[in-house]
């Protein structure tokens, strides 16, 4: 059997001919690593085999005419051994999710009036039945629907009026064959009606033409369309049944199910204490928003903006200050943090060098310790997941828009989990790329975008810039997502679009 073989960034120079397609042939039953080894790829330079596009293990077997691709550890780059392992975002999520196991969330109970936003602790069973009795979404008349069948503007159904249903009173009456009782919207379905025709598509009868249609004395209407058994009625228990979840815990609770809520006459609830979280910023050359510059200095954007983020995800941020670039003070915060709080943020100091010391912090907290320590990203290749006896750990990278990244690929989960929230439908929308864009295949592109409305399709226009500079960041809608397995986007090409802010 031929299969087509792509190797990418520095397996290229490792294969005679690697810079263009390989075509190999191989014996029947040849597996992913058999193919890498029979090539004299060194063991451990390759990170991660797609086939077809699609992530493979090393036992896939392969089949005839499969186009594969083959990429290293680090996109672009050379190994490392300061890295403990590049992984993909998938892989580092997946590697911190094995290793935590969340406290259970505390509980608190707060007034129907200050629950929105909040999360709810257990699911709400509904007392009773909303609605409570059958009621009419139209103003009109409550009727027997099968007293309208066949009715039309040439040959319309006659009814005879027997009385009015009052707003927020019983009925008082029942509706018999033949028959017709004016109702207005939210009124009470009175017993033998099971529709409502709306007033507009019904005709008062003038008392002279009564006889002439087979009606007595009283009020009469002509209907001009017929109903159905149901129409324009919300039947008892039709919005939520009694004993039913009402809200299912886990929810973030929006203005709908506050009026839900309400309506089902509760008043209180238990929501989930928002997870108390520790933000540190690092750095000789940091100081704080209010300082004047000298030169050298720049002011602490990480921090601030790392509590409004954690405050914006339902967290209760709290800062702990700037901590300068030494390991024994780093050292102590992160250890008075750990106690205390249950996620901690470190911003700076998680990149490879010699005063990069939080993966150092982390690891002597343990255990376990670092857990990733370098995700196949860009920006935020330096991110540090880990583990200080059960409390998560964040070392995010120092530029300002690399740690809003991060915080949304990673962070923003943590305390979605820490909150017990359910989860919730993928939140990114697909829009057109309004230029064409470079990536590094092996590596998930995070790319900032403003969303345009353009001849009714979306498009995303990409706002380049260093990963230093924040004004990008806030001037964007969303991230687009440029997978790890494409080498790029053309114009027009559709994307998935993370948002960002509300």
């Amino acid at each position: 059997m031929r299969v087509t073989v792509r190797l990418f960034a520095t397996l290229r120079d490792l294969v005679e001919g690697g810079r263009s397609p390989l075509s190999l042939d191989l014996t029947e039953g040849t597996t992913v690593a058999e193919m890498v080894a029979g090539l004299g790829i060194p063991a451990g330079t390759v990170r991660k085999v797609f086939v077809g596009g699609v992530a493979r293990e090393e036992s896939y077997v392969l089949r005839d005419g499969d186009d594969v691709g083959v990429f290293p550890p680090i996109a672009g780059g050379r190994l490392s051994g300061e890295f403990l392992q590049i992984r993909s975002v998938g892989e580092a999520w997946s590697t911190f999710e094995a290793a935590w196991t969340p406290s259970g969330p505390r509980l608190v109970a707060v007034d129907l009036s200050g629950a929105c936003g909040r999360t709810l602790g257990a699911d709400v069973l509904s007392p009773e039945d909303l609605p409570p009795f059958p009621r009419s979404v139209v103003d009109g008349y409550a009727v027997r629907a099968a007293d309208t069948f066949g009715a039309g503007e040439s040959l319309p159904a006659y009814l005879t009026v027997c009385g009015e249903i009052l707003m927020g009173r019983p009925p008082g009456l029942s509706v018999g064959p033949g028959e017709a009782a004016r109702i207005p919207t939210g009124g009470i379905v009175p017993e033998g009606a099971d529709a409502a025709v709306m007033v507009e598509h019904c005709e008062t009868l003038a008392p002279a033409d009564h006889a002439a249609v087979g009606l007595g004395y009283g009020a009469g209407i002509e209907v001009r369309r017929p109903v159905a058994p149901g129409d324009n009625v919300i039947q008892a228990g039709e919005d939520v049944r009694m004993g039913s979840v009402a809200v299912p815990g886990g929810t973030m609770l929006r203005p709908a199910h506050i009026g839900l809520l309400a309506g089902l006459g509760v008043t209180r609830v238990e929501v989930t204490a928002p997870p108390r979280v520790a933000v540190i910023s690092t750095g000789d050359e940091v100081v704080p928003p209010a300082s004047t510059l000298e030169a050298g200095l720049v002011r602490d954007i990480n921090g601030p903006a790392l509590v409004a983020a954690v405050r914006e995800e339902g967290g209760e941020p709290t800062f702990l200050g700037i901590v300068p670039d030494l390991y024994e003070p780093l050292l102590s915060s992160i250890r008075e943090a750990v106690a205390e709080f249950d996620l901690v943020l470190v911003s700076g100091g998680s990149s490879i060098g010699p005063r990069d010391e939080v993966a150092r912090a982390i690891n002597d907290l343990g255990p376990p310790g670092v857990l990733v320590h370098g995700v196949a990203m860009k920006p935020g290749k330096p991110t540090v997941l880990g583990l200080c006896r059960g409390t998560p750990v964040v070392g995010l990278p120092g530029h300002p828009t690399t740690v809003m990244v991060v915080f949304h690929v990673f962070v923003r989960e943590i305390i979605r989990r820490l909150l017990a929230r359910a989860p919730g439908p993928p939140s990114a929308v697909r829009a057109r790329i309004s230029r064409r864009l470079a990536s590094a295949a092996g590596r998930t592109d995070y790319v900032r975008v403003r969303l345009e409305r353009r001849d009714g399709a979306l498009w995303a226009v990409p706002l380049l810039g260093k990963s230093g500079l924040i004004s990008t960041m806030a001037a964007a809608d969303g991230l687009a997502v440029i997978p790890e397995a494409a080498e790029g986007l053309d114009v027009g090409e559709e994307v998935g679009v993370e948002p960002v802010r509300g």
